[in-house]
């Protein structure tokens, strides 16, 4: 399946292209995978060095979520575009070799690369099995959720916006009137904030039932451990099978079960409170405000959530 993500302020849509085009080539590895890295024509502000810093950055994020860079060899196209500023584009193939195209304005800044969350949630889609479109959620939010994660632990993004990006973000992913589960409702919404909303309480769940000894990132390693990259196509029931195997107890399976064909709405005022995340209001406060709570009765498992993990094969 094609994977398109558009970044403006936010998520977007998903779009579709014919495929990357050839360009003068360099290359980084990166936890065990080849980058092959592609300069298409056009004026950019930046230097290569700096784009390749930038790649590296994204590369290294991921690597630190998942244990190793998820494929053996990735392809990438910096499409400079004209009079732009910001990283306004990413796509993502998996037929004919893990490759993406990303689209940099030509006035785009440093800055503006160490902000930049797109080139992560690009490489984040190597990590799981290619999907049928009516699972493009999975896919979508599983990078969504990874990525600010995965940056937070390498020094790219605040730990504490993490947990304010999820509490003004998923409430974007629950069910509006009409849904009819997350493999039939493909909005927008359901798609990036509907899977994210999946992924932490699977998060939250397999870290209860594990008494905290495994999380998500166990379960989603798992799965690429068993083989399950970008690379094969696996269907949805066999990926989350893998990982559920990998961390000992059915959450993913039964969590797929609950979700896919109904409108689930879990309560998350009371999810926040029991992390310990105080979503403040007020005179004066500023939207995605909040602090955090050490006392609440699953601190703890919020903490282990944000907390960068052992390398795989370590001991819990």
């Amino acid at each position: 399946m094609l994977r398109a993500c558009i970044a403006l302020l936010a998520l977007a849509a998903c779009r579709t292209a014919a495929g990357a085009p050839r360009a003068d080539p360099s290359t980084l590895t990166v936890g065990g995978g080849r980058i092959e890295v592609a300069f298409a024509a056009g004026p950019l502000d930046v230097s290569r060095r700096d784009l390749m810093a930038w790649i590296a950055g994204a590369a290294d994020a991921v690597t630190a979520y998942y244990g190793r860079f998820p494929v053996a060899r990735y392809r990438i196209v910096v499409e400079p575009v004209a009079g732009e500023s910001g990283v306004l584009a990413g796509t993502t193939w998996a037929y004919g070799g893990a490759h993406s195209r990303v689209r940099v304005g030509e006035h785009t800044t440093v800055a503006q690369l160490d902000r930049d969350w797109v080139m992560t949630h690009e490489m984040v889609h190597t990590a799981f099995p290619d999907q049928e479109r009516s699972h493009h959620w999975i896919e979508e939010g599983i990078a969504t959720y990874v990525e600010p994660l995965a940056r937070s632990w390498v020094g790219r993004y605040p730990a504490a916006r993490v947990w304010a990006d999820l509490t003004t973000g998923l409430p974007k992913g629950l069910p509006e009137p009409g849904d009819r589960g997350l493999d039939h409702t493909p909005t927008w919404g359901r798609t990036y904030w509907g899977g994210a909303l999946f992924c932490l309480i699977a998060d939250v769940g397999i870290r209860e039932r594990t008494a905290g000894k495994r999380g998500l990132i166990d379960a989603l390693r798992g799965i690429l451990a068993a083989g399950g990259n970008s690379q094969v196509d696996w269907p949805i029931e066999r990926a989350l099978r893998a990982g559920d195997q990998a961390v000992g107890v059915p959450v993913l399976e039964e969590l797929y079960a609950q979700m896919k064909d109904a409108p689930v709405a879990p309560d998350l005022g009371a999810l926040w409170r029991s992390l310990g995340v105080v979503v403040q209001r007020g005179q004066g406060v500023q939207r995605g405000q909040i602090e955090l709570d050490d006392r609440a009765p699953r601190a703890a498992l919020r903490q282990a959530i944000s907390a960068r993990p052992a390398p795989p094969g370590a001991s819990p």
